[in-house]
């Protein structure tokens, strides 16, 4: 285990599938988002949830992440996107 700043976590062994939950008002958006995003590299989005009023939509977003670096970057790459509201 690793311990970051007075919390221990577990340690991540790279290259690894790692999932993002993307949620945003524009389901097209969100798609464009990611291709833009993970570009070449396969990819699976699955929508997960629609709002009540149907707003939003949340997907899960799995992609492999070479490295630390490489899931922050995409993590930030999703946060920064227009089309996407929040990112867990």
């Amino acid at each position: 285990m690793k311990e970051l700043e007075g919390r221990t976590s577990a340690a991540i062994d790279y290259p690894c599938s790692w999932s993002y939950q993307i949620i945003g008002a524009d389901e097209d958006g969100l798609r464009r988002a990611a291709g833009e995003i993970i570009q070449d590299r396969t990819y699976r989005m699955v929508l997960s949830r629609s709002s009540e009023k149907g707003k939003y939509q949340s997907f899960q977003l799995e992609v492999v992440v070479e490295s630390e670096g490489h899931r922050l970057a995409v993590y930030e790459a999703l946060r920064s996107h227009p089309a996407v509201k929040i990112v867990l």
